[in-house]
């Protein structure tokens, strides 16, 4: 009689202010279809209950996620990354994006599992990524320490309640993925037309993950509120999903609201900015308004998140160097820094952006800061 269960060899890792399941292709079928089923049971989706009780997912949007990394067959690359987003309630992985903060543990996770060659003893190991769900490239820059991934240090990022090594990730050309221009529509601004709400103005960009743009106040907000009330609300997070919803069909993603919430729940983010203001993070600290260049509240797969998506950040960056898109006052634009004041504090980005000969903008690279860890390298226990 065949086993009930089977084990499959996986690392729970965390990356930057997210968590998630790593695995290698090989280890799993390679049938989209039963490969989704297999990744869903592990996470331990879906759970009505919402709490993942029977998997080894988080039962948030930061914790439910599941990565592949092989080595890279691409020319000027190390590894393959693919991200998957995993619905709590619902039968569903969403390939469509990606995820910056879990892109930090890929450069690490390669390392571990001997994936990269040619690695320091010492220093810095560049590890040259292909993010597969968008077609982009990331370089990541991993601290190395007697021919070993340094994962302690002392780089204290907001989120995250523990100090680490510091790990630079340079996301190159972030912008264009998934067959989307920079600028989806042509235009910095747009107005979308949502019910219930009316005109609501937006910047629509596509950079790290598609993003929708729009000003806190237009839903009601200041942009200085946290999570754990924001997300009590849900006429304020339906409001939230017909805005994302109305900006995914602007953007060219769903030919419909009720397609792109049924069949792209991840895709595009939702980011609500708001002039800077004084406000206490979620931890109880103060955060001054001379921190930031902007508020920013995202909405991830339904819910606010309690920092800032990797990919929220780099969108938001990329749309600052832009002239003219919509952002509160003195985000400024021409691919500075950006400092964002986030619900655990703030994180800054460097964009780098350029005109080519015709006046069309291309965001160059877009870096940021983010820390990773191993925490369990085993086997993951799933019925057959």
């Amino acid at each position: 009689m065949p086993t009930e269960t089977i084990a499959i060899a996986a690392t729970f890792m965390r990356g930057g202010t997210s968590k998630g399941l790593f695995f290698l292709p090989t280890d799993l079928p390679a049938e989209p279809a039963a490969r989704d089923a297999l990744l869903l049971r592990a996470i331990g989706s879906p759970d009505p209950y919402a709490r993942h009780i029977d998997g080894l997912g988080g039962a948030t949007s930061s914790t439910s996620k599941v990565v592949l990394v092989q080595r890279s067959a691409r020319p000027g690359c190390d590894v393959d990354y693919l991200f998957g987003q995993v619905a709590i309630d619902q039968p569903l992985i969403d390939w469509s994006g990606s995820c910056g903060n879990l892109a930090a543990a890929v450069g690490p996770f390669a390392l571990h599992a001997g994936l990269v060659d040619g690695v320091p003893a010492e220093g810095l190991a560049t590890v040259r990524i292909w993010q597969a769900n968008l077609g982009q490239r990331i370089v990541a820059h991993v601290p190395m320490q007697g021919g070993q991934v340094r994962e302690l240090g002392d780089f204290a990022l907001d989120g995250v309640p523990f100090a680490a090594a510091e790990i630079r990730l340079d996301f190159l050309d972030p912008a264009g993925g998934g067959g989307l221009p920079l600028l989806p529509t042509g235009r910095v601004q747009d107005v979308l037309p949502v019910p219930g709400l009316g005109p609501v103005p937006a910047t629509l960009v596509n950079s790290g993950n598609a993003t929708v743009i729009v000003p806190a106040a237009s839903l009601g907000l200041v942009g200085t509120e946290l999570p754990a009330q924001l997300n009590t609300d849900a006429a304020l997070l339906a409001r939230c999903e017909a805005v994302r919803a109305q900006g995914a069909v602007a953007m060219g993603l769903a030919a419909t609201p009720a397609q792109a919430t049924r069949e792209r729940p991840a895709t595009p983010k939702l980011a609500l900015v708001g002039a800077p203001a004084d406000y206490v993070a979620s931890d109880g600290r103060a955060v001054a308004v001379g921190q930031m260049d902007v508020l920013v509240r995202m909405v991830s797969m339904g819910q606010f998140h309690h920092a800032l998506p990797g990919t929220g950040a780099i969108a938001l960056a990329s749309a600052a160097a832009l002239p003219g898109t919509l952002l509160a006052p003195g985000s400024g634009a021409g691919g500075a820094g950006l400092r964002m004041g986030h619900p655990s504090g703030c994180i800054e980005t460097e964009a780098e952006a350029a005109q080519d000969a015709g006046g069309a903008w291309r965001i160059r690279r877009v870096s940021v800061s983010r820390s990773a860890r191993r925490l369990m390298t085993g086997q993951v226990w799933v019925p057959r």
